[in-house]
């Protein structure tokens, strides 16, 4: 799932909680507007109160957990699945005491979320399920900067233009390099930003954004011009936000 679900096995952004063949797109008569009546099992799509993105314009301090990553260096395992390119990973985010399991990361270009009315240049969503089979997705804002992001750049090599069933490489990379070194954040609760939009979702927004060349955002943009969901009504949901 791609916490954003993209049907893949857990999230968009995760995969699925519910599975459908029906098929969706960002655009026109499967676009985002209309994913609620294209399948009983997407209704949460046009009905959900807590959907996802959102647009972060208001935020409570709070005294929140530190995001306990454990990544450690894994093969590229990447795909094209029509909605985004999607990397098969492992490692562990703890949050307090609760242990998740990474499953996978995806990408969207605009950022999905925006701070104050205004997207990133691009976003990775890392799905993260715990043993109760709950989601947590971090979310790493990327912006265009002067410098190539190695790993990035690494991913980018190996990017399948078209839809392809995951294809594992020999490269390594070091997941860790993919997050800013300022780990403060915005948590809210959401949902899947991909049908079925499944909620109850544990979202967080990593403040502090990691850079990238405008040539990278480039060559992401040739496969996916823009692949992201419209931001949902808050309706009332608390965002907090950690010192």
């Amino acid at each position: 799932m791609t916490a954003c679900n993209n049907n893949d096995t857990a999230h968009s952004d995760a995969n699925a909680k519910a599975h459908s063949n029906a098929h969706w797109s960002y655009e026109g008569e499967t676009g985002p507007s209309h994913w609620g009546t294209l399948s009983e099992e997407y209704g949460l799509c046009g009905t959900g109160q807590q959907q996802s993105p959102i647009d972060i314009s208001e935020s409570v301090t709070a005294d929140l957990p530190p995001l306990a990553f454990n990544y450690s260096p894994i093969p590229v395992v990447i795909e094209n699945n029509g909605h985004t390119i999607k990397m098969t990973a492992s490692g562990t985010l703890k949050i307090a005491d609760d242990e998740y399991q990474l499953l996978q990361f995806h990408t969207h270009t605009p950022s999905e979320e925006a701070i104050n009315g205004k997207p990133a240049d691009m976003v990775i969503h890392m799905v993260h399920k715990n043993a109760q089979d709950q989601l947590a997705v971090v979310a790493v804002l990327l912006e265009v900067g002067e410098t190539a992001n190695p790993l990035i750049q690494t991913l980018w090599d190996v990017m399948p233009k078209t839809v392809t069933e995951p294809q594992q490489h020999e490269t390594q990379i070091e997941l860790n390099q993919l997050l800013p070194e300022d780990k403060n954040y915005y948590a809210f609760e959401g949902s899947l930003t991909t049908p079925p939009c499944s909620e109850g979702v544990k979202w967080m927004v990593l403040k502090q954004t990691v850079s990238i060349s405008a040539e990278q955002l480039a060559q992401y943009q040739s496969v996916y011009p823009k692949n992201v969901r419209p931001l949902q009504a808050v309706n009332g949901r608390q965002v907090s936000s950690s010192n």
